[in-house]
């Protein structure tokens, strides 16, 4: 999936609502690509000043219809949310439906921020990051792993298989291998020029919004309440060899608490790490946080450790679920959008975010 498009934003940036119909218990985060509003017009409820575009407190909606599943993912994912629904329809739990639907995105070679055509460090290797984390606080992550197409479901199998949390490298490897996982070259003719172009200059830089350092991240709520998440991505492109981001750490690229909620983050890992993003909106919301206010905080969070007066080269953005099924998204720049399935409708929204 090309992150670039994202850049694409025919509204304003602000926030939007989610139609009644869509039937979402909302925290109001976006606008849906196929909604738009009228030329000098703020899609704010009317009661909101103009100047609140950015307000941390935005207008929630709920609804009665609390025992449908929502499954929520970061950036433009319909195949995936998709998947993981017709996993629930099938009787999956909530945990088999995160895999699904993350398989779906490692398996596309046209996503080169995941799995199988993923960008490479700067050595030009292929090296994959992932966690999973179900609604018993059981977790499983797998770092620097290479050769392997679904990394998604190699941490699943730390999680569920050994008595360790988290594998890496060549261990990671050996065990993907031994757990019947086919060995294969991840880096697509794609990508391989795409870093003998970026071996010209050998110049790093984060860009927002494009493909070098997104992810997927995953949040799923079955029918009957029980949430689980997934995170997996190839990092940033072109990083320098053994580098980590946020992804696979548990608190950072992803948290989920059954009782409370479930957050997932993806742009520039390295600030994420810094406040332990997930964790910290999950913790809001357990005190009494919506899932949008704290996605909220979590960016100012981020902001407030940054150079006055200033409007940071990264992007960070964060989506959120709590245990009724509320949701919240928010980004440090426009362009961060997400993915919404709540059974009925399977819809991508603009997030909102600090910067227009």
């Amino acid at each position: 999936m090309k992150r670039k498009t994202f850049l694409q934003r025919a509204a304003a940036s602000g926030f939007g609502l989610m139609t009644s119909a869509f039937g979402l218990v909302s925290a109001a985060s976006g606008r849906s690509r196929t909604e738009s509003t009228p030329a000098g017009k703020s899609d704010l409820p009317s009661s909101a000043p103009a100047s609140s575009v950015t307000a941390t407190q935005p207008t929630s909606r709920v609804s009665t219809r609390t025992s449908n599943p929502l499954i929520i993912a970061t950036w433009n994912v319909p195949n995936a949310t998709g998947a993981a629904f017709e996993r629930l329809q099938q009787g999956g739990s909530a945990l088999d439906a995160v895999e699904a639907g993350c398989r779906v995105e490692e398996a596309d070679p046209g996503n080169s921020s995941v799995g199988y055509g993923g960008l490479p460090d700067r050595d030009g290797q292929v090296t994959l990051d992932a966690c999973i984390m179900d609604e018993r606080g059981r977790y499983g992550s797998v770092v620097y792993l290479q050769q392997i197409k679904h990394p998604i479901s190699v941490a699943r199998k730390v999680m569920e298989e050994t008595p360790h949390v988290m594998m890496a490298g060549s261990g990671a490897l050996k065990f993907a291998l031994q757990q019947g996982f086919p060995a294969e070259n991840l880096l697509t003719e794609s990508s391989r020029k795409a870093w003998e172009e970026w071996k010209i200059t050998s110049e790093y830089k984060p860009i927002i919004n494009i493909e070098n350092h997104d992810t997927i991240g995953m949040l799923v709520r079955s029918a009957d309440g029980t949430l689980s998440g997934g995170c997996t991505t190839s990092g940033l492109a072109y990083k320098m060899d053994g580098r980590i981001g946020d992804s696979p750490i548990i608190g950072s690229g992803l948290f989920i608490d059954n009782e409370i909620g479930a957050a997932t983050a993806t742009g520039l890992g390295e600030e994420v790490l810094k406040t332990v993003g997930s964790f910290l909106i999950v913790e809001l919301m357990r005190q009494g946080s919506t899932p949008q206010q704290a996605c909220e905080e979590a960016v100012r969070r981020i902001l407030e450790k940054q150079p006055p007066d200033t409007k940071p080269d990264f992007q960070v953005g964060y989506i959120a679920i709590n245990k009724k099924g509320e949701t919240g998204a928010f980004g440090i720049h426009p362009g961060f959008g997400y993915t919404v399935h709540n059974g009925e409708e399977n819809r991508w929204f603009d997030a909102a975010s600090r910067f227009s």
